[in-house]
């Protein structure tokens, strides 16, 4: 046998091993995967969870729901918790995405004086349906649909008015919605309140830039100068791309203790036993497919402290020192311009973007203090 055919040979037994060893390593791969979607879909029952008295029974007058309604024509769902179904009841709007989940890692406390409604809006979450019109996904279409969502509520509930609260992007339909109805709401609560928030994103883009090229990080400053966040030309979409892992590497993002929007955001929304597998599936597939995202180049351009400059109710902004999501400085140029029968700023220094899960506890004692009164003698500004 000559040399070059021994070679063939071995070189064909070699092949044939590491397909029988690449088949072996798929199989196993596969049953993994199989494994890890059965646990998850076992796990995630998709039932709210219940408050319970110490002897673990259902706790009286308590109420943990998951309910479905027709809001403008589309089926839209929330979470509806409270320990006491008669408390005030408090709308919250969510930005980029529902955060419902992040409850369980960062307990707000809300539900012991309000009866939370954790509403997942049009095409996000537990509401997102591939069936929505792609044409209704805009800022009017939002903002009626969250006023259709109060009357709602106000009606289930036999309250004349309810409390409204936006986070992050759910305060530039949050805003625009108490600024229409005054009479709907006993207050509205802006939580990182959005202002201009093009402007926002330009401060963000100068702070991380800094701060990556302080710590040596020339990937990154590499990365960002060649997607310049500009007030003539916006936020590029390698930018856009960029922002939130860069963000929470550098403590400015979700929270302040959050440094991966992986093991911040993604790992706990899979984890939720409040969700069907299939709804944490259309969590993800809502985020960049509709809601906020859908109306992001609408919110850019749009300067808030320019078009809702005065609100027939009391309002209140709570704002994290750390929060370049949406700026903390803007927020504050926005809040002293704005005009209403009572208002108050609230400086969280422990907090970037969510002090309703940073710092629950200062938070509860402002809204049971001053926002369920009526009044704001917490507040670091008038």
């Amino acid at each position: 046998m000559t040399d070059n055919k021994v070679k063939r040979l071995s070189i064909q037994s070699f092949a044939q091993k590491a397909g029988h060893i690449m088949l072996i390593v798929l199989a196993i791969l596969l049953a993994c995967l199989l494994i890890l979607v059965g646990v998850l879909q076992l796990w995630s029952h998709g039932k709210p969870t219940p408050f319970v008295d110490e002897n673990g029974s259902p706790l009286a007058g308590s109420i943990s729901e998951k309910v479905f309604v027709n809001i403008n024509g589309v089926e839209q769902g929330m979470f509806i918790k409270s320990k006491d179904a008669t408390h005030p009841v408090l709308l919250y709007l969510h930005g980029g995405m529902p955060d419902t989940f992040l409850t369980r890692r960062y307990p707000t406390g809300l539900e012991d004086y309000f009866t939370v409604v954790w509403w997942e809006q049009r095409g996000s979450g537990i509401s997102y349906s591939a069936d929505i019109p792609p044409e209704t996904m805009t800022m009017e279409q939002m903002i009626s649909d969250t006023l259709e969502m109060t009357n709602y509520l106000r009606h289930r509930f036999g309250k004349e008015k309810i409390y409204l609260m936006g986070h992050s992007g759910g305060t530039f339909i949050g805003i625009q919605a108490a600024a229409r109805a005054p009479e709907l709401y006993s207050a509205y609560i802006g939580v990182a309140q959005m202002s201009n928030q093009l402007k926002s994103e330009r401060l963000a883009y100068e702070y991380m830039l800094q701060r990556f090229k302080e710590s040596g990080n020339t990937k990154m400053v590499r990365k960002l100068e060649e997607a310049p966040v500009t007030m003539t030309d916006g936020t590029p979409d390698a930018y856009r791309a960029l922002r939130d892992p860069a963000m929470h590497s550098l403590g400015i993002g979700t929270t302040h203790d959050m440094n991966s929007v992986i093991t911040g955001i993604f790992l706990p929304s899979l984890t939720s036993r409040e969700y069907t597998l299939g709804e944490k599936i259309n969590m993800w597939r809502g985020k960049s497919r509709s809601g906020i995202s859908i109306i992001w180049d609408k919110i850019i351009s749009t300067d808030l402290s320019k078009q809702v400059l005065e609100l027939d109710l009391p309002v209140y902004f709570f704002e994290g020192i750390y929060d370049y999501t949406c700026s903390y400085t803007e927020a504050k140029s926005y809040f002293e311009k704005l005009k209403a029968p009572v208002k108050g700023f609230y400086t969280f220094e422990q907090s970037a973007h969510s002090p309703l899960f940073e710092e629950p506890e200062k938070m509860g004692h402002i809204l049971q203090e001053d926002v369920l009164a009526g009044t704001n003698s917490l507040a670091d500004t008038k």
